[in-house]
């Protein structure tokens, strides 16, 4: 069994619990929600000049509602469901990996995190019927929609590997995140900082702010990278641990 043939097993098992259709569901519910509020905003004479996209990706706190909401959730069952119905022990037996393992769980996570803002796709081009469209910006949006979604997978799939338990990987995972997100806001707290220091490096706001923009920051890319990698390492260990335990 190679990784993609893992990957694809573990993208269709989303689809088998009901869980993935309320993710889907909720996901295109409230970014259809936040769109039209931001739409009837900008429409309003005395309302600041926006762009829609833009306020879309990280303008609100509805974007990371989204996205810390419910990564956890897309994660929680990878391991922590396998080692619950004991299927870890079969899988680890298997003629693969654990990193292809761990890999293969994290890019099925990370395929269907993708698929929840497939529905946004839309957007944009109902925009274009009424207003020329800056395709930079959009398109870094994503970009920057993506980058933090696969750092986040990357630590929800490290949390689904400390228990056996689907709710409480799910709590580790969103604590872990929510203290990540917290800590940017401390650079706003503190005033005006250098764009040098450690709380404004880590800050997820100003992240989505530049790629909402069409900055392309590197550092920013850099840092989901460094977390989502050292996240899959930990899992990585945890996971060859278990099986030396047997």
């Amino acid at each position: 069994m190679n990784i993609f043939a893992q990957m694809k097993r573990e993208f269709a098992a989303f689809f088998y619990s009901p869980i993935a259709y309320v993710l889907l569901t909720a996901a295109a519910v409230l970014n259809g929600v936040v769109f039209l509020l931001i739409i009837d905003f900008l429409s309003d004479p005395r309302a600041p000049h926006g762009a829609a996209m833009q306020m879309l990706f990280g303008g609100t706190i509805f974007f990371w509602i989204i996205v810390i909401v419910l990564t956890p959730l897309i994660t929680m069952r990878s391991l922590a469901e396998e080692r619950h119905s004991g299927t870890l022990e079969t899988l680890l037996t298997a003629p693969i990996g654990d990193v292809q393992v761990v890999l293969a769980k994290y890019l099925a996570a990370v395929g269907f995190y993708a698929i929840l803002w497939i529905p946004t796709l839309a957007y944009p081009l109902l925009l274009s019927f009424y207003s020329e469209l800056d395709l930079g910006p959009i398109l870094s949006g994503y970009l920057g929609t993506l980058g933090v979604g696969m750092m986040f997978a990357a630590v929800g799939l490290l949390g689904s590997s400390l228990t056996r338990n689907q709710i409480i990987a799910a709590l580790i995972s969103f604590g872990v995140i929510m203290v990540m997100f917290v800590i940017g806001i401390f650079d706003f707290l503190g005033g005006e900082t250098s764009p040098d220091s450690v709380l404004h490096y880590v800050n997820l706001w100003t992240h989505m702010e530049d790629f909402g923009r069409g900055i392309v920051d590197t550092r920013h890319l850099v840092y989901y990278a460094s977390v989502s990698v050292f996240s899959l390492f930990a899992t990585v260990q945890i996971v060859q641990l278990r099986r030396w335990r047997g």
